[in-house]
């Protein structure tokens, strides 16, 4: 019994090899299969972003024993996280760093507008003041004077404290004691006093403010923090199927 000849098999055969020809005369790669996609996943971050410069926060805050978000704070009262600022008395960047601060720690002038290196400068300030208060053991008045020292300089705060102590108030407390005296160096008959070291303060409404918006951020950049990371938990507990990045 004689097989039929398949035109079809012939034909598939003929093709294929002119194929594989061709791909071999002008260096053809043969079509690649289509790779099937992973699903899509939702991916968090292990953070609530507050600014541009929060990865620089957290670095600086290595150095300290404060919370990143502290910091965060300071620069968004000092300059609403502007890197180009530049204060009336010449503060400079998103800390607003007097450039005399700067050079005195041996920052060229080149890069004080640098972002990086204007938020670590601010935290060796702020390290430097939290040693120089540390006598002060409540750490969370230690820091009210920290802050005020970080906006008016510590030779003014230094002459408050003095100031109360003189008059019978608190040195190492802040509210109701060693800020009003800060507001008196602003009269004759408390800044010409002996005591005085460094002169007349004009500046005080600016730096009671500024002790208190910084606290006021911090506890709501602190917050939101919390709130971020109380919603990770729940995500994880609901749904086991989300891909967290830790």
């Amino acid at each position: 019994m004689k097989r039929k000849f398949s035109y079809t098999i012939l034909f598939s055969a003929l093709f294929a090899t002119i194929v594989a020809a061709n791909m071999l005369i002008f260096d053809k790669e043969p079509p690649s299969i289509p790779e099937t996609n992973e699903p899509d996943y939702t991916y968090l971050s292990k953070y609530t972003p507050l600014s541009h410069f929060d990865h620089h926060f957290r670095e600086a805050a290595d150095t300290l024993q404060y919370d990143w978000t502290l910091i965060a704070a300071i620069a968004f009262t000092e300059s609403r996280f502007d890197s180009t600022a530049i204060s009336a008395a010449g503060a400079r960047g998103v800390m607003q760093m007097m450039p005399k601060t700067m050079r005195g720690m041996e920052i060229p002038d080149s890069l004080h507008m640098d972002s990086r290196t204007n938020i670590m400068a601010a935290a060796e300030l702020l390290a430097s003041l939290e040693k120089h208060y540390r006598y002060i053991s409540n750490p969370d008045e230690r820091l009210n004077f920290v802050l005020a020292a970080y906006n008016a300089g510590f030779g003014h705060i230094n002459d408050a404290m003095r100031l109360a102590h003189k008059h019978g108030k608190n040195k190492y407390r802040w509210n109701g004691n060693v800020d009003s005296f800060l507001i008196y160096k602003s009269l004759p008959e408390y800044y010409t006093d002996t005591l005085c070291r460094n002169g007349e303060f004009k500046d005080w409404k600016q730096t009671l403010s500024f002790v208190k918006k910084v606290r006021r951020h911090w506890k709501r950049f602190s917050k939101r923090q919390e709130e971020y990371s109380d919603s990770i938990k729940e995500l994880i507990l609901t749904d086991s199927t989300k891909r967290i990045m830790q």
